[in-house]
């Protein structure tokens, strides 16, 4: 389980905003990629208690990510977030397209912590919240099931329908989809 140890040395050597970050949506064939920042008051006496449970996203259910992403949103001090859509990520490549999402706020984290934790659910929750937009505006693909990951259901919208503009272009499963 994440813990408060990263931030509090970083308190003890005079830093006194701590952010964590996170970034979701790399490995996904289609959608944007999402970074997020979450400051946490790190004095507060009960953080960890009101904050129990908060984990990697990968390791919540989506009930449960929903769930810690408003109590998150509630006692950050900040919440930032960024992102990089998939004609930026065909463009410049999807390690610049992380990096930018990452800058698109100014802060970086470097290791497992409760604030790296909490950002990872914030980004999470919002990437999968824009999938289901994208699922609305494509219907037919299902992003709201698969996310844009290569799923065997992503992979037979993809033979059914085609390519759509939501579709990381340079990735190769889609490049060999649309060079046939």
């Amino acid at each position: 389980m994440p813990s408060l140890k990263l931030e509090r040395t970083l308190l003890k050597k005079g830093y006194t905003l701590i952010a964590g970050v996170d970034e979701v949506g790399r490995g996904a064939w289609a959608g944007p990629v999402v970074a997020a920042a979450v400051v946490l008051p790190l004095d507060r006496p009960d953080l960890t208690k009101v904050l129990k449970g908060v984990n990697d996203s990968k390791q919540l259910t989506a009930k449960q990510r929903e769930r810690y992403f408003h109590i998150i949103k509630e006692v950050a001090l900040s919440v930032s977030l960024g992102g990089a859509s998939p004609r930026h990520i065909d463009r410049d490549g999807i390690l610049a397209a992380t990096r930018t999402a990452m800058r698109r706020h100014p802060f970086h984290g470097d290791s497992i912590s409760l604030t790296i934790a909490a950002a990872s659910i914030i980004a999470k929750v919002t990437r999968d919240d824009l999938m289901r937009h994208w699922d609305d505006v494509y219907p037919g693909y299902f992003f709201a099931k698969h996310k844009g990951y290569g799923t065997k259901l992503h992979q037979q919208v993809l033979k059914d329908n085609g390519v759509c503009e939501a579709h990381r272009k340079s990735f190769k499963p889609i490049k060999m989809i649309i060079e046939k």
